[in-house]
């Protein structure tokens, strides 16, 4: 009999904390990211970047990056890149290409954290045959801390 009185009262309590711990645990985060890539003629370019920032109960910040791309066909090219800014921020930039004559494909991805704040991210990718228009295409993302 005891029992069965104990836990309706701590299952009443919990009840009652659940709503204020959620609160304090989860101030926000923020995460994004963009992704593209291109073909043509035998050519291939992608590229990749994501980040996230969040901000913990105490007040303390984190943030983190990962960018990357690859290419195929004919000659290529891939390089990725991250630095801080200093003030805990991220920029990262991811650039791939191939190219085989007049036949290329290209693709690039600007990522931005501010730590604490919000994540941007941007992508461009381009193709192109000789004799015919470039293709090209814009993808961007963002995303803020609270929203």
């Amino acid at each position: 009999m005891i029992k069965t009185k104990i836990f309706p009262a701590l299952a009443a309590v919990g009840l009652l904390l659940a709503p204020v711990l959620a609160d304090a645990q989860t101030p926000g985060g923020a995460t994004g990211g963009s992704a593209g890539s291109a073909a043509t003629g035998g050519t291939s370019a992608s590229t990749v970047g994501t980040g996230g920032t969040s901000t913990g109960a105490n007040g303390a910040t984190g943030s983190s990056l990962a960018t990357g791309g690859s290419a195929a066909g004919g000659k290529t090219m891939e390089r990725a890149r991250v630095n801080g800014t200093g003030n805990g921020g991220l920029n990262g930039q991811a650039k791939a290409m191939s190219h085989d004559g007049g036949t290329f494909s290209k693709s690039q991805t600007k990522t931005k954290v501010r730590d604490g704040e919000s994540v941007e991210s941007r992508t461009k990718t381009m193709s192109h045959e000789p004799g015919s228009k470039p293709v090209k295409s814009t993808t961007t993302s963002g995303a803020s801390v609270g929203q």
